[in-house]
């Protein structure tokens, strides 16, 4: 028989604690938030593709953090690294939609592979575990639809960047069945803020205005996202870790539905120009119509608030940001563009 699962409360602070996929947008902004807001020692572990960069971690405590550069389905890096640490925090991931459609292999040897040598890996060492995910997993809503995801809405991903998010989520929830692993889970909304790279959405709208050229806009713009700022995802992450139940999943969102065309016009003002200043381009294959998240859960089990519930102001923040971290962004803006455009994007 498999060990018993706890069903209560961990109430476990961090000490030393992995983050996978920490070089990352999402991972990187939670490596920042862990040294802002505890004393934990971090260990980031990141293969650094092209989606990663040690400058998203510039300016950290030496001595608190510490880079890892390699795969997380290596087993032999990965078992002797995870017995060293007390939790590991599951960020890793191929996550961009566009590149999974041209060649899913990276997703499935990354996304399914990775995690299950990571479970591999706590299964022997004890480790707590918690795995980060996606609302893709989920499929899209309608447009009309007054529905929202919720921790019981059947799985129906709709592309290899999804299929594979969500086999990684049912092999967690099977290592904790079945071996004991102390781990939880979270699907989280679309994420925006500083260093997300500018293939994704947001950041490559505004580093086109930046550029003196003009945003594109997938087909009508229609399709909604439920956004959130990335440091409200962190101290969401934080709060279930800490406080969340072993075996459970939770939902983390802001409140923030908006459909692309509003978040381009929005960016647009933003940045001094014409509402109307941006261009139709051909929608792309299998687009999910509507992402839309109840974090009721997350927000009545553990207490937790998003501090940017003003999806404006986290906008403007961000554009900020990006306005002022140039060095760090335009190293990949040629290349991100003219992959785009041989693709008619």
């Amino acid at each position: 028989m498999p060990p018993a699962v706890r069903d209560l409360h961990t109430l476990l602070p961090v000490q030393r604690v992995i983050v996978t996929g920490g070089a990352g947008f999402i991972g990187s902004n939670f490596v920042h938030h862990l040294v802002r807001h505890t004393d934990a020692q971090v260990t980031v572990l990141d293969k650094l593709t092209y989606a990663a960069s040690r400058a998203s971690l510039a300016g950290l405590p030496e001595d608190r953090v510490r880079l890892v550069v390699g795969d997380i389905a290596d087993a032999a890096l990965v078992e002797p690294l995870v017995a060293e640490h007390d939790t590991v925090v599951h960020y890793a991931a191929e996550s961009h939609n566009d590149n999974s459609l041209a060649d899913p292999s990276p997703f499935v040897h990354t996304n399914i592979v990775g995690t299950f040598t990571l479970l591999e890996a706590v299964r022997k060492a004890g480790v707590r575990f918690h795995h980060v995910s996606t609302d893709e997993v989920y499929g899209d809503l309608e447009l009309d639809d007054p529905e929202r995801f919720h921790e019981h809405t059947p799985y129906r991903p709709s592309s290899p960047y999804s299929a594979t998010k969500a086999g990684s989520d049912h092999l967690v929830r099977a290592w904790v069945r079945s071996f004991g692993v102390q781990a939880t889970l979270s699907n989280c909304s679309n994420n925006y803020g500083p260093w997300q790279h500018v293939e994704k959405f947001i950041p490559r709208q505004i580093t086109e205005i930046l550029e003196g050229r003009r945003p594109r806009l997938y087909g009508k713009g229609e399709n909604v996202r439920d956004w959130i700022h990335t440091e409200d995802h962190s101290s969401a992450v934080l709060a279930i870790i800490e406080r969340g139940r072993i075996g459970e999943t939770y939902l983390i969102g802001a409140d923030g539905e908006k459909n692309n065309l509003e978040v381009v016009r929005m960016i647009l003002e933003l940045t001094g120009r014409d509402a109307g200043d941006f261009e139709h381009v051909t929608d792309r294959a299998g687009h999910d119509l509507r992402y839309a998240i109840d974090s009721t859960k997350l927000r009545t089990e553990l207490g937790w608030r998003p501090a940017y519930a003003d999806f404006a102001a986290g906008l403007a923040q961000t554009v900020e940001w990006y306005t002022q971290h140039r060095d760090w962004w335009a190293p990949a803006k040629h290349a991100t563009e003219a992959a785009y455009a041989a693709k008619g994007q």
